[in-house]
């Protein structure tokens, strides 16, 4: 089975959009800031018998375009999600959503319940960035805008992977592979950067009103989203459930793929277990 790839317009923005196909039930991966669909490689690859795979690019990051307002903010990137299972007819599908990705998956939950069968929320934060984060991260986006994304690769690898990782000498390559990527992102990075991620609004209050069944999933080592933010988003959302990935840092689908699987493959097959009864 192969994996189709297509750009698909939502909301007057043209997405790139890849999908495994499939009777299984529906699972669409969001990655983070910097990153693209290629961070979850490995789970589609582990997860496609059973699910039907969906990987998608934010507006304005990856393959995907930008619009032409600029708008590259959280509400207009949850509208672009909503839009995609939409327009690919998924009913409720399962989201998994990492950093980023995950910013976009609590506020679809809570806001369109109705598209979410389950939720997976991957080192992420329901907070806005804490003052001392947001002076740093300002000043990265400042270089980028400046002289493009290269610049900033080196400092902002330690924030998305962990020292096990990084200091590994059986995947310096790897390593190295993905320094790469972040610096070959396309030159307007930044405005994402500012606009989905810098300039958002914590969510934190409307947690309460998530009922999708849901996994918060944080590495031991993130530095970006530590575990004591994991904590507050599993204290607020009734029932949520806490995954730890020992010796991996922000973005674990990579640094640890085989432990990430296996978190989601158990919660998701969970959920396919689970019979629904129909109040009287």
């Amino acid at each position: 089975m192969s994996i189709s790839s297509r750009t698909i317009e939502v909301n007057g923005v043209r997405l790139h959009v890849e999908d495994t196909g499939g009777a299984g039930p529906p699972v669409v991966f969001s990655h983070g800031l910097l990153l693209s669909a290629r961070t979850w490689d490995a789970q589609v690859e582990a997860l496609r018998g059973g699910f039907r795979c969906i990987s998608y690019d934010h507006r304005g990051q990856g393959q995907s375009g930008a619009p032409g307002d600029g708008d590259l903010g959280l509400d207009a990137c949850t509208a672009d999600a909503a839009g995609l299972i939409e327009a690919l007819r998924l009913g409720a599908c399962h989201f998994v959503g990492l950093s980023m990705g995950g910013f976009v998956g609590m506020r679809l939950a809570a806001r369109r319940p109705e598209l979410l069968a389950s939720l997976s929320l991957v080192e992420t934060s329901a907070d806005e960035e804490s003052a001392a984060d947001l002076r740093r991260y300002r000043l990265m986006t400042l270089t980028a805008r400046v002289l493009g994304p290269w610049a900033v690769a080196g400092k902002a690898m330690p924030v998305l992977f962990g020292r096990t990782f990084l200091a590994d000498p059986a995947r310096r390559e790897e390593v190295s592979s993905w320094k790469r990527r972040i610096a070959s992102n396309r030159r307007d990075i930044w405005r994402a950067a500012a606009g989905a991620v810098l300039d958002r609004a914590g969510v934190h209050e409307e947690l309460a009103r998530i009922r999708a069944p849901t996994l918060v999933v944080v590495g031991e080592e993130d530095v970006a989203t530590p575990r004591a933010r994991a904590d507050r988003i599993v204290a607020r959302i009734p029932g949520a459930r806490l995954a730890l990935i020992p010796r991996a840092g922000h973005t674990a689908p990579v640094e640890a793929p085989t432990e990430v699987t296996a978190v989601l493959r158990e919660f998701l097959e969970s959920q396919r277990r689970t019979t629904i009864v129909p109040a009287r």
